[in-house]
């Protein structure tokens, strides 16, 4: 009996001692190598573990929001006994370090909330071309970790005529009922990308790469559709523009390959032949344009298209002689007789000169009739 009631007393202290000795180590206060906090100031409870009911008690004003500061393990244990808090472990700690958490909005953050404040309203367009200066200059603004909310705005004045906008936002806060409130003045204004001259342009200068670059510019100084840099590449100007000017679509035009009484090199081209001559331009074109030209030759006046530098082409038969019309059955040739071949070089002489009697248009037109007539005979 006396033996079962030592075991049984054993086996309770057994057991009894290590949850003591459990207890007694997660009630020892052990102090942090880094804390981070949230408010303003620092309390026991962020500086060591197992505080107890000391761990609200402020002990510290927090660093400047987002910034960290550090305090020697001296100065903590010397607070601490202020506040009666005694018994700190430290192990082998020299400093602790404290970092207030913030929450940082940039200035393209606070442009951008603005911009979508007036997007499409006022006369304005889409928030992407809404250019925004604050009148603070900042290059952002750190709250506290709290303000955890997105900035709605909660009164927006905008002036169009000087593009002055007055918005107030709030900011919903996790630690405390009332949102956080802010304000933003600064100007407004809505912008178009459009292709600007990096040099004095005159009127028959090809813009190349290095001639154009792509600039946001204030929608009220781009009258009419603004010029993209690729569409401007490789055309010419309507007139002389300065750097610094903005292209609209209705400033450039097409390069002209011909240009007024400049000489140019006239392609005949009809089925089954092809012949150049020289010429002169009587009007300016780009490619694919029609122009009037003159053959130097025939001093005929001739109309084409303009398909390279200083070359028009003519085609079809408007320009050019007529072909033989059909043989009518009546006709002396026989059907299963071949007609003779056409006189090119009367063709020829036709396109180039200009013909000098009624004969020899004749002559240049039916030459498959004065056989037929020959052999008739």
């Amino acid at each position: 009996m006396i033996r079962t009631t030592l075991a049984t007393i054993s086996a309770l202290l057994a057991l009894a001692l290590p949850a003591a000795a459990a207890d007694d180590f997660i009630a020892s206060p052990m102090l942090r190598a880094s804390v981070t906090v949230t408010s303003d100031v620092v309390r026991v409870g962020d500086l060591i573990d197992n505080a107890g009911s000391a761990a609200l008690i402020p002990v510290y004003r927090s660093p400047d929001l987002g910034t960290t500061g550090t305090l020697t393990v001296a100065q903590v244990l010397s607070v601490l006994r202020a506040k009666q808090v005694i018994g700190v472990m430290t192990g082998d700690l020299k400093e602790v370090q404290v970092t207030r958490l913030a929450r940082t909005l940039a200035n393209k953050d606070l442009e951008t909330a603005v911009a979508s404040a007036l997007e499409r309203r006022f006369g304005l367009g889409d928030a992407a071309n809404i250019t925004v200066t604050l009148d603070r200059g900042v290059a952002e603004m750190r709250l506290d970790a709290s303000n955890s909310g997105t900035l709605q705005p909660v009164a927006t004045r905008y002036d169009a005529r000087s593009g002055r906008f007055d918005i107030a936002f709030e900011i919903a806060n996790d630690s405390n009922p009332t949102p956080t409130k802010l304000r933003f003045t600064g100007t407004a204004i809505e912008t178009v990308e459009v292709a600007v001259l990096t040099r004095d342009i005159e009127r028959l200068d090809l813009l190349k790469s290095s001639d154009v670059a792509l600039e946001r510019r204030p929608k009220a100084e781009v009258t009419g559709e603004p010029a993209s840099r690729d569409r401007s590449l490789g055309m010419q100007l309507r007139r002389p523009m300065r750097a610094g000017t903005p292209l609209r679509a209705a400033d450039i035009v097409k390069p002209d390959f011909v240009v007024r009484d400049q000489n140019v090199t006239i392609i005949y081209q009809v089925p089954g032949l092809y012949l150049t001559s020289r010429g002169k331009a009587i009007e300016s074109g780009a490619e694919g344009d029609t122009v009037s030209v003159l053959n130097v030759q025939s001093k005929r006046t001739l109309t084409g298209v303009v398909t390279g530098r200083g070359q028009v082409t003519i085609q079809g038969a408007s320009q050019s002689a007529p072909m033989a019309p059909a043989v009518e059955q009546t006709s002396s040739l026989k059907r299963d007789e071949a007609p003779a071949p056409v006189d090119t070089a009367a063709l020829v002489r036709n396109l180039v000169q200009a013909p000098a009697s009624p004969a020899q248009i004749a002559e240049a037109q039916i030459p498959q009739a004065r056989v037929s007539q020959a052999q008739a005979k």
